[in-house]
């Protein structure tokens, strides 16, 4: 129980600090962050990530083992059925209605990918912190069950460190994904062949080379379009084309907050790419 409540109190804690994140995203640019804030939004949910394993998973494990090593049997089981009856229902209605919203029309065999590819931390954090919750619950009751059953109390001390467990592992995903988006990660392939397509569409445009993204945070994109012009084309007309150009992107792609657009021929692109390729190689 004692490491319910930790779990409960980081969870609190977590939720608060995500919050916090998501208003500090929301500052407008200024001159030393011309892009935004949008980022905080991915710092502060790998911080939520870390202190899941240092608060909630370490102290459980912690506090299992100590319980094991000097047993102590349980007062008020029924009181503690309750707690957990209690906790259930408010985990549980938080769990479905996350669910619902992040899940939207795909299938439920779908959702660890959709946690994979998501560029909205908050959303999947919440969701996987209460499904975390619902299992340590689930390890809590079995815990003292076992232990009134048996009339060993060092079972409810593994049930501790089977909460502490589920913690770590909840953070190893946390961490791994908030690290990803927090140092750089592409749209997603649909958005990237969305602009691909835009961009070849226009005449006069010979070919879109490639495209380089970055999310700056959940719904904002910044993008770089290589685009081949047709040589006969004076500079007037290229300025047209890549206004046009621009405009329909931000159109098509509203989260695309800031757009760069160079002209390059394929064959100067791929070689800029082979050449940085190589050096990273080289490098490695």
């Amino acid at each position: 129980m004692l490491s319910e409540s930790i779990h409960s109190l980081v969870d609190m804690g977590n939720e608060l600090l995500l919050l916090y994140g998501l208003r500090r995203a929301d500052r407008r640019p200024d001159h030393d962050h011309p892009l935004g804030y949008g980022r905080e939004v991915y710092f502060w949910s790998f911080v939520v990530a870390v202190l899941i394993f240092t608060l909630g998973a370490c102290l459980s494990i912690y506090e299992g083992i100590q319980h094991i090593l000097d047993p102590e049997p349980m007062d008020n089981v029924v009181a503690n059925y309750l707690v957990l009856l209690a906790a259930a229902v408010f985990e549980g209605g938080s769990w479905l209605l996350t669910l619902h919203k992040f899940k939207g029309r795909k299938r439920l065999a779908d959702l660890p990918d959709e946690v994979l590819d998501s560029k909205d931390p908050p959303t999947f954090i919440v969701l996987l912190e209460d499904t975390a919750a619902l299992l340590g619950i689930a390890a809590a009751f079995a815990g003292i069950w076992l232990s009134q059953h048996f009339n060993e109390p060092a079972w409810d001390g593994v049930g501790s460190i089977v909460i502490g467990v589920i913690l770590a592992a909840t953070a190893a995903v946390l961490g791994q994904e908030t690290k990803g988006l927090l140092i750089g990660e592409r749209a997603r392939q649909d958005v990237l062949d969305s602009i691909l397509t835009e961009a070849t569409s226009l005449e006069g445009v010979v070919g879109a080379n490639g495209v380089l993204t970055l999310h700056l945070a959940p719904h904002q994109i910044l993008a770089a379009l290589s685009v081949e012009f047709e040589d006969h084309l004076n500079t007037p007309q290229i300025e047209a084309l890549v206004i046009e150009m621009e405009t329909r992107l931000h159109t098509l792609h509203p989260e695309i907050v800031a757009l760069f657009i160079k002209p390059q021929t394929a064959g100067r692109f791929h070689d800029v790419l082979h050449k940085q390729r190589t050096d990273a190689a080289e490098k490695r």
